[in-house]
């Protein structure tokens, strides 16, 4: 049998579990990882690990330590579960020359997954990705390890309590006093995730937790924190007291929010009010940065304000070395991936639900009062997605139709003015957008949409996928 390629996707490599993700392919990977680290970091360079709460995560995260130490690579392992920010703030504060993370993020519980974090906490680029697939041994590991235990007692393994640092590191970067004495009563829904715990255990009593215990199935449905899979937090927050409801994805790095009526607010809105907290109330600046799915609101917020607005391709791994270089004051993707001034260049799901909430806190008005603010000052966008399940020779010919025809001619009855060509096919008319791209990790057309109405911008969508057979 011939040994599988390993192809990293969009935010690392993924694959089901039993199938290509197995110990012999994770062997693979850290042997690259460690490969990698040498070419570009010398004799002895040092990892920040951990695993987020999927089946076998431990036991897949001890394996790895294993390798990269037996290869002579510093280990630094989180002694329990802990989301990808947290590694990603450990891997910078202690000055780590990468950060590994066993997680398969929002994906269906069938899978894990390896992300890599980059010496300055955050995805690692491109680049980086590129030259650790270029050392992925083409067969599995022939020798066998030394045993964890053996190498714990030579000191190439250490564990530690990378939550408490991770905590304190938030109780920094956040008013968690004023917060505090708002007395501002919060939903968390961790989804089964490591977000687990992190919210209560900074603000205390006023925070009401669901889908906080152990089920490394996610009882079946994939932990992203998208509308149609937060039925409860939505029901919870709008039948209580409660003014905001918080979720996260299974690493707890991208951010779901509903206010205080259980309403969606998109990351579309998330990213938009921050850029408006931290410029007016903060008084900071710095560029926007985004992804080409990401909404047009934010180019009109950077004219006003005099901020300049940088579009980049689909995947955090594109901003965060912009954000590590500094002088970003937000930067985000649609799909709940957002990094603010202020903590590590690196989504973080849990940071930015607490920094709206502080924006309510000091605002003094609720989530919803803020959204109608902010699309009253700068005019209504309403976004859509379909993800569309589909098979990859069928995701094949959409794509070579696409490129081959320069994209559709209209959409909805508008004709399109532009085709876009950045990551997909992004066609611009005069009344919105419409982005046709592939998933790169999963079997799924992604199709993005933006109009001056929630009806117009869904028919974007649903006509674009009419033209292309989409919807059969």
């Amino acid at each position: 049998m011939a040994t599988p390629s390993i192809e990293f996707g969009t935010d690392g490599w993924r694959a089901v579990i039993a199938d290509d993700y197995t110990f012999a392919n994770l062997e693979r990977v850290a042997q690259a990882t460690a490969d990698w680290l040498h070419a570009d970091y010398g004799d002895a360079p040092s990892v920040a690990l951990g695993h987020d709460t999927r089946f076998l995560g431990a036991e897949f995260a001890e394996r790895v330590a294993r390798v990269l130490a037996d290869a002579g690579i510093d280990v630094t392992l989180a002694d329990a579960v802990v989301s990808t920010p947290a590694i990603s703030w450990a891997t910078q504060a202690a000055g780590h020359d990468a950060g590994v993370v066993i997680t398969a993020s929002h994906n269906p519980p069938s899978y894990n997954g390896y992300k890599i974090k980059a010496h300055y906490g955050g995805p690692a680029p491109p680049p980086m990705i590129a030259s650790v697939e270029a050392h992925v041994p083409d067969a599995p590991r022939s020798t066998s390890l030394p045993t964890f235990d053996a190498l714990a007692t030579d000191g190439r393994i250490q564990t530690q309590d990378v939550r408490a640092g991770y905590l304190d590191a938030l109780w920094d970067a956040l008013n968690i006093p004023a917060i505090r004495d708002a007395d501002l009563p919060i939903v968390h829904d961790a989804m089964y995730g490591a977000g687990q715990g992190l919210v209560e255990a900074l603000i205390g009593e006023d925070v009401v937790t669901l889908r906080h215990d152990h089920n490394p199935g996610f009882h079946g449905v994939a932990p992203e924190p998208i509308a149609d899979r937060l039925e409860e937090l939505s029901a919870t927050v709008a039948e209580s007291d409660a003014q905001v409801g918080l979720a996260n994805d299974g690493d707890a790095d991208r951010i779901g929010m509903v206010d205080e009526n259980g309403d969606f607010v998109s990351s579309h809105r998330i990213l938009a009010l921050l850029v408006k907290y931290l410029y007016e109330e903060r008084g900071l600046t710095g560029s926007i940065v985004k992804t080409f799915s990401t909404t047009h609101l934010l180019d009109k917020m950077g004219e006003q304000y005099g901020l300049d607005v940088e579009t980049t391709p689909i995947g955090f791994k594109h901003i965060a070395p912009k954000m590590a270089e500094g002088d970003v004051l937000v930067g985000g993707e649609e799909s709940g991936g957002i990094a603010a001034a202020g903590h590590i260049p690196e989504r973080d799901g849990v940071y930015i639900g607490l920094l709206i909430v502080e924006m309510m806190v000091e605002r003094g008005r609720s989530l919803s009062a803020l959204v109608d603010e902010l699309l009253e000052e700068f005019g209504p966008h309403y976004n859509y997605r379909d993800d569309i399940h589909i098979r990859e020779d069928q995701k094949a010919d959409v794509l070579d139709r696409l490129d081959n025809q320069g994209g559709l001619d209209t959409v909805n009855g508008h004709a399109v003015e532009e085709v876009q060509t950045l990551d997909g096919f992004k066609h611009v008319t005069d009344n919105g957008w419409l982005l046709i791209r592939p998933s790169g990790t999963e079997p799924v057309l992604r199709v993005y949409s933006e109009a001056e109405s929630p009806e117009a911008a869904e028919a974007l969508v649903k006509d674009a996928s009419r033209q292309l057979g989409l919807d059969e």
